[in-house]
């Protein structure tokens, strides 16, 4: 008579399959919040770049020295040259993209491509081609309206705000961006916010 060798053949617990699945939903939760958490990252370094390089633009057109152009008197001395900010920049677009991206105009005197030597994005020297998810403005001695925090710009000529305004989820609920910077009336230095303030950032 011959013993046969039976071998165990024991399988997962029904308890054991559920952990499992459990620990998978889980992980699989982790991922997609990771990864929305990232692209919503992605889209906000568009602002706070551009952001950047427009304060950048304010700094530098007010460490260019202007001066008016005049017809002399022989003799005579014209006037002394001096530092001003950018005049206000029209808002690209009209309104914050609702949730989608914007393709700028490229046509001379629409969008970026508006303004002069004094005034607007043509003093500033930003512009910006790529399709872009916020709406960029620039202002001196106002602030946006809806903006509670942040740095807090002079007034008339002595202060200017740079920002973006966006509504990434299309919800109505606005995001900002925002940096300013103040001419100090008695150095004649332009001091300049160390960072971008930011309300409701992934909005």
């Amino acid at each position: 008579m011959r013993a046969l060798k039976r071998y165990d053949r024991r399988g997962f617990t029904l308890v054991e399959l559920m952990i499992v699945v459990a620990i998978i939903g889980v992980l699989a939760a982790l991922a997609i919040f990771g990864v929305r958490r990232y692209l919503a990252s992605a889209k906000t370094s568009e602002a706070k770049n551009s952001v950047g390089a427009i304060t950048r633009g304010a700094a530098a057109a007010f460490e260019r020295e202007t001066a008016a152009s005049e017809i002399l008197t022989d003799p005579g001395n014209s006037a002394a040259a001096s530092h001003s900010l950018c005049a206000d920049a029209t808002p690209v677009p009209d309104a914050p993209p609702p949730g989608v991206k914007y393709q700028p105009d490229t046509t001379e005197g629409e969008d970026f491509e508006s303004g002069d030597a004094t005034s607007g994005w043509k003093c500033l020297r930003f512009s910006m081609t790529q399709p872009m998810y916020y709406q960029y403005h620039y202002y001196r001695g106002a602030r946006v309206p809806g903006v509670t925090g942040g740095p807090t710009p002079g007034t008339g000529v002595n202060g200017f705000e740079a920002g973006a305004v966006g509504d990434l989820d299309n919800d109505g609920v606005f995001s900002y961006f925002v940096r300013g910077g103040t001419v100090n009336t008695d150095t004649g230095q332009l001091v300049v916010a160390t960072q971008v303030h930011i309300e409701n950032e992934y909005e």
